[in-house]
């Protein structure tokens, strides 16, 4: 599959407006901003989960021409918080292959566990492998290491920047540690007062 660019134009959420951005295959962009700047509104709002002004595209497709689970399985969501619908791990993962699941330190054992005895961690390390097994064309991660140490964030880093790069998929990745933006990002940008701005604009503001 070609992979394709990532587009807004005047898109618009909460009191986020008027954005225009063109992330292109395989490029990763790191957004930051304060709590409540609405980071999380602005990926839920691409993925086709909140209503917004404005249009998203991914190549030639619109947003507001796809239907809402087809352009859900296209740009993904990998939510800060993950949600699970089966008891077992392994229903949530029928296409995983063993060298990802030892690369985020698991065993094949844990496609038979119960969802309930997983951590925090574990539930963020298996809903991005759950995520990227799905093929998407493009990706929206909410802090997608926020809950994992710092040896294996590394390691989640190196696994996730792999399969961007590989697949082509454009990526927005809401991110705050100034150490990982330095190490994953094509570029940063902030949300500051309304208006989403490169980070070297928000620098002079302050």
């Amino acid at each position: 599959m070609c992979p394709h660019s990532l587009s807004l134009e005047r898109f618009a959420v909460g009191e986020l407006s008027d954005v225009d951005l063109n992330l292109l295959p395989g490029e990763i962009l790191c957004l930051s901003g304060a709590s409540g700047s609405g980071k999380s509104r602005l990926l839920r709002a691409l993925a086709d989960l909140d209503p917004h002004a404005g249009e998203a595209w991914l190549g030639e497709r619109a947003q507001s021409m796809t239907p809402a689970h087809e352009w859900r399985a296209r740009v993904m969501l990998v939510p800060a918080e993950s949600h699970w619908w089966a008891d077992r791990v392994g229903d949530h993962l029928p296409r995983v292959a063993p060298a990802d699941l030892e690369t985020l330190g698991f065993t094949p054992d844990v496609l038979d566990w119960q969802v309930s005895r997983l951590s925090s961690g574990e539930k963020q390390r298996l809903a991005l492998l759950r995520a990227v097994a799905r093929e998407p064309e493009a990706l929206l991660l909410d802090e997608p290491t926020a809950n994992l140490d710092e040896a294996t964030i590394r390691r989640v880093e190196a696994w996730l920047v792999e399969r961007i790069r590989a697949r082509g998929w454009p990526t927005l990745w809401v991110a705050h540690d100034t150490g990982q933006i330095a190490r994953v990002a094509d570029r940063h940008w902030c949300i500051r007062d309304g208006q989403l701005v490169a980070e070297e604009e928000a620098s002079a503001w302050t």
